[in-house]
């Protein structure tokens, strides 16, 4: 019910014709935070498991990370199987740890929806669910690669600076599939995140059909008593492909101490334990107010530029108000402001109309964020619905521009160029010789299709996609190109938290080359391998992409790409999707056709349409 209400009171205004509103607004005080943090130490204590904890708020500062004495400094990184590439067997900073799980819940959460780092896990792993053989990969398969501390979206904490406060922050290890990250409400709005790790282990539970004791998990549910999520909304009260998420494998009840009688904060701080600096996330050893989500403050607020409000479009400001990704011409001569304006608000009428797939109550609509892109990777527009979980804001981009790229048919050359011709050779074995250069459309459906550890996907005994690991040396934190794309980008980041080095990893990912018009790579916020972004073609030529995330694949896709459909009917200037004989679906490489987009069946709230993509 008040979630419902919450949706009548938001969209009532713009029915009538009125100002829109902004998100209702709560945000957490350092009193609050101290809270949070004396309860999960409270049963770290109880259970003997020293731990490290640290508190975000909904756009990711880090508003204090807490360490116990005795608590391990690093985490191994594992998914408990016998790989060594990639990430495995990495020692990463417990605080960088904590501060990842914390940022996982708040990041891939919202009014609608209440995700943990666990129901992470099970949307990311080479079957969905987990250990349920020849079934297709995780939902969100490779989503734990954003959020990447070398995002040029992300915004970098910097103490006393204008952008200090404002989010989306990145996440030193990107988004954890590790149980113990949990978001955290007041008042039912969700204001932030909680993250523990104890256990000296960062990883996953690949087997989710018992449930486990985990002490991570039950330290970060203490420390939210007070600030739970709704019942109601949380990941086990949401179905995906008929499947039930898992929020959490225990609960309150399974607690070892009484959190209403946790010692105060100052009785703990300084005897169990100590307030950390965290370099690179905080001013010091220090605890801070989180800020209200919605407003200027948090880097997210009600677009005013007269383009989007009517829509109830949200926008991105930094620490001055002022938007950071309005609408522009594109770099190449493509898109123009205008064009790119109709394509955002097509996909915003999208998202209103239809019926959201991982939001409760039942027929609430669609909550996502929408970037459009040039050839060269610009950032053209981003605007977003009210309530879009913030994880979108930075994998709208990397689904817009990964669909750019491999689209282009400078792709092959770049990837040669950066010293990632293998995977390119990969390609060219199963697509032909002129792959990656040839001028067909990937869709991040398509791009997904090549890149999971089995071809096609779901049959462990097939061979892997060319852009992935051979499963014998693949894991969620192993995954092939993705992951290869950005993982110097990452280790330097680390040893820069550390202090094993005074250089932070540069803005922009990856190593391909650089454009002239960014100064950065095509792929400057990293890879994203699932489906959710388009190409946009004007007058039969690639111009750019549209890349949408924050609700189920099939209604991303959907967004992406009949917005671009119906923005290029309003327009009447040639955009338009690829050419159909474009489409990756033409390919069928060992008689398998890769798929290009997936609309959902009768997919909005007050239309009986059934199929809207069809013919299109």
């Amino acid at each position: 019910m008040i979630g419902r209400l919450w949706r009548c009171a938001l969209l009532l205004p713009v029915l009538l014709g009125l100002s829109a509103p902004t998100l209702a607004q709560q945000s957490l005080s350092i009193a609050e935070v101290q809270r949070i943090i004396a309860r999960a130490v409270n049963e770290a204590q109880a259970r003997g498991r020293p731990a490290t904890i640290a508190v975000v708020d909904r756009v990711g500062n880090v508003l204090g990370v807490f360490a116990m004495n005795g608590a391990a400094a690093t985490a191994a990184v594992t998914s408990g199987r016998s790989v060594t590439t990639g990430l495995e067997g990495a020692n990463v900073p417990a605080s960088a740890a904590a501060i990842a799980k914390a940022v996982t819940g708040a990041y891939l959460s919202s009014n609608g929806n209440a995700f943990t780092s666990r129901t992470a896990n099970q949307i990311v792993q080479e079957f969905f669910n987990p250990l349920e053989t020849n079934q297709p990969g995780g939902p969100l398969f490779g989503v734990q690669f954003s959020q990447l501390p070398c995002s040029d979206l992300n915004v970098r904490f910097v103490a006393a600076s204008v952008n200090q406060n404002i989010g989306p922050k990145r996440s030193p290890l990107g988004l954890s599939a590790d149980p113990g990250g949990m978001p955290l409400y007041k008042a039912n709005i969700l204001v932030g995140g909680i993250g523990v790790i104890a256990d000296a282990i960062y990883g996953l539970d690949r087997n989710i059909t018992d449930f486990d004791t985990d002490s991570d998990e039950l330290i970060a549910i203490a420390g939210s008593v007070g600030f739970a999520a709704p019942v109601g909304i949380r990941a086990n009260r949401i179905a995906v492909d008929g499947k039930t998420l898992r929020f959490a494998d225990r609960d309150i009840e399974s607690l070892v101490s009484a959190p209403a009688a946790a010692p105060a904060f100052a009785a703990i701080n300084g005897v169990l334990g100590t307030v950390q600096a965290v370099t690179g996330y905080t001013n010091g050893a220090v605890i801070v107010d989180g800020q209200a989500f919605g407003t200027a403050a948090s880097g997210y607020r009600l677009d005013n530029s007269g383009l989007f409000a009517d829509l109830n479009g949200f926008v991105l400001v930094d620490g001055t108000n002022t938007q950071r990704f309005a609408p522009r011409d594109a770099t190449d001569g493509g898109l123009t402001r205008a064009e790119v304006t109709g394509i955002l608000r097509a996909g915003l009428q999208v998202a209103n109309a239809g019926r959201a797939q991982i939001r409760r109550p039942l027929n609430d609509q669609i909550h996502v964020t929408l970037s459009v892109v040039d050839t060269a990777g610009t950032v053209l527009g981003v605007v977003r619905t009210p309530d879009g979980p913030v994880f979108g804001t930075d994998v709208s981009l990397q689904k817009a521009r990964s669909a750019a790229f491999f689209s282009n048919v400078a792709a092959a050359a770049d990837l040669t160029a950066g010293g990632f011709a293998s995977y390119v050779a990969s390609t060219r074995a199963l697509l032909g010789p002129n792959a990656l250069a040839d001028g067909f459309a990937y869709a991040a459906r398509s791009i997904g299709n090549l890149a999971r550890p089995f071809f096609p996907d779901g049959n462990s005994n097939n061979q892997p996609g060319p852009l992935s690991r051979p499963f014998p040396s693949w894991s969620p934190f192993s995954t092939g190109l993705q992951l290869d794309l950005i993982a110097n980008n990452v280790v330097q980041h680390l040893n820069f938290v550390t202090g094993a080095s005074g250089v932070d990893t540069a803005v922009g990912c990856t190593g391909l080359p650089l454009q002239v018009a960014t100064g950065m790579p095509r792929l400057a916020n990293g890879l994203q391998i699932f489906a959710g972004g388009v190409p946009v073609y004007k007058n039969g030529v690639l111009a750019g992409a549209i890349g949408i995330s924050g609700d189920g694949i099939d209604q991303d896709d959907m967004i992406a790409f009949l917005g671009t459909h119906n923005a290029g009917l309003q327009l009447a200037s040639g955009v338009a999707n690829a050419p159909m004989a474009l489409r990756a679906d033409n390919l069928a490489p060992q008689g398998i056709r890769l798929r290009y987009v997936s609309c959902p069946f009768r997919p909005f709230v007050n239309d009986d349409t059934q199929t809207p993509c069809s013919g299109k």
